[in-house]
């Protein structure tokens, strides 16, 4: 339900929804959401390059002051109403899902009854206020720099091998080895990975996958941009031997990317990203005590940019809420409740076949993490 409303957020925009397929030597637009009107073009511009807003120093200072409580009035006073428009509107409905889902959570004592779907609205509502005001931010410097694009094509098998630091308060492990594969095919993606401390022998491991519903596969983008819904399944265990116990479960989740050039001219080369899911879990321990289980509800926004423009160096980042507590991270620790956790993560390619992945989380422990990516198949 809560992918639905992300979704009708993006369709009320007059951009639209929309992603190209190829076929045969052009490419065919296929609306997925509304039919979207084209992105403004230079008038006999080469490519139809979209037309790019100039740098100007008194909207990026609205932008900011007193632009991060009125996201529209930097666009505004640059003389750019539509995209004005857009963000009071992104904003606005922001905001009334946050009233909608935080005002009955808080007058219910956050009842078991009702706070799951009341926790997803709300959540939906902080997501797409975080995604205004970072879009805001974004759109104020962004003409002072090249925008990166979107990479026309991934390989269809990557391997990776790095290392992690956790410094977790409440457990001993510290260093952990990273490994890692990624496979593409066509519109499936087949992902596994695992972390093993040497020393206390913590072991976590996710064999996964998703299936693209709508949008252009990674390996075959061709000309389309990023925007995608991905339907993605997964199976957990994390054992933690020390403490004589292992978390285990399975995951089911719906995650929407979103690329912002079809918001405003001023956003090209970034991308917002907004998903919901369901985790079955369960405490399985060696001994008297019994199992227990739980039911988790996953969440996460954010918003990235693309690293590049064509050629061998591609790639993103993203800065990044995720609601799980389960992960190294945890989740942070305040008075009204218990929050996921932030992060920051890049994942780019430096040559044709090697590349680096890095990764920054923020709970009640601090993760980093930071890899070497080696892709197989494709053209080299």
């Amino acid at each position: 339900m809560m992918v639905r409303l992300w979704v009708l957020a993006l369709a009320v925009l007059p951009g639209g929804v929309q992603a190209q397929v190829s076929e045969g030597q052009g490419a065919v637009d296929v609306p997925l959401v509304a039919a979207p009107s084209r992105v403004e073009v230079e008038p006999g511009a080469p490519g139809g390059e979209p037309l790019r807003p100039r740098f100007e120093a008194l909207p990026a200072a609205v932008s900011v002051v007193p632009g991060l409580l009125l996201h529209g009035l930097g666009p505004l006073v640059a003389g750019d109403t539509r995209t004005a428009g857009r963000h009071f509107l992104l904003e606005g409905s922001g905001l009334g899902l946050l009233i909608a889902g935080g005002v009955p959570i808080a007058m219910s004592g956050a009842s078991r009854r009702v706070i799951g779907p009341l926790y997803a609205v709300t959540l939906t509502g902080v997501g797409l206020l975080s995604i205004s005001t970072l879009a805001n931010l974004y759109g104020a410097v962004s003409p002072a720099f090249p925008p990166g694009e979107v990479a026309r094509r991934l390989p269809p098998l990557e391997l990776e091998v790095g290392y992690q630091h956790v410094a977790d308060p409440a457990f001993d492990y510290r260093n952990f080895v990273s490994v890692g594969a990624l496979a593409r095919l066509e519109r499936v993606r087949l992902e596994a990975g695992a972390k093993l401390s040497p020393d206390e022998g913590n072991l976590r491991v996710r064999v996964g996958g998703g299936y693209r519903l709508m949008g252009a596969p990674e390996g075959a983008r061709a000309g389309a941009d990023g925007t995608a819904l991905d339907l993605e399944a997964a199976a957990i265990a994390h054992r933690y031997p020390s403490e004589d116990f292992t978390l285990a479960g399975g995951e089911l989740f719906l995650r929407g990317r979103y690329d912002m050039a079809r918001f405003s001219p001023r956003m090209a080369g970034s991308f917002a990203e907004m998903g919901v899911g369901f985790a079955m879990q369960g405490y399985l321990y060696t001994g008297p005590v019994d199992d227990i289980l739980f039911e988790q509800l996953l969440f996460t926004f954010g918003y990235g940019v693309y690293l590049g423009r064509g050629g061998p160096f591609r790639g993103e980042a993203l800065l990044y809420y995720d609601h799980r507590k389960d992960d190294f991270p945890g989740g942070i620790k305040a008075g009204g409740g218990v929050p996921g956790f932030v992060g920051l993560r890049g994942r780019m390619f430096l040559t044709e076949r090697w590349g680096v992945s890095a990764d920054f989380q923020a709970g009640s422990a601090l993760v980093g993490r930071v890899s070497l990516v080696y892709a197989l198949g494709g053209e080299p």
